[in-house]
């Protein structure tokens, strides 16, 4: 038995150093747009970049400017 829970114990353990399989939800998306635009979010519609799910989000800045960011599904980053 002592063995079993020690290899249940390294599984978990290394299961802890793993990164999280994120999904990042249209909300989160125009939360990470907003935080690098500083602006107001105008649509957030799927996409797939370059063979990725992408979050594409539209933003007016205060300039008045309309810029789009996509928001990686997968990690939350931006292009």
């Amino acid at each position: 038995m002592k063995p079993v829970r020690l290899l249940l114990c390294a599984v978990m353990l290394a299961a802890a150093g793993l990164p999280a399989w994120a999904q990042v939800s249209r909300d989160d998306a125009a939360v990470v747009a907003q935080r690098e635009t500083g602006g107001r979010v105008l649509s957030v519609e799927r996409v797939d970049a370059g063979g990725r799910p992408m979050w594409r989000v539209k933003v007016v800045t205060g300039r008045g400017e309309v810029r789009v960011v996509l928001v990686d599904m997968a990690t939350g980053q931006t292009r």
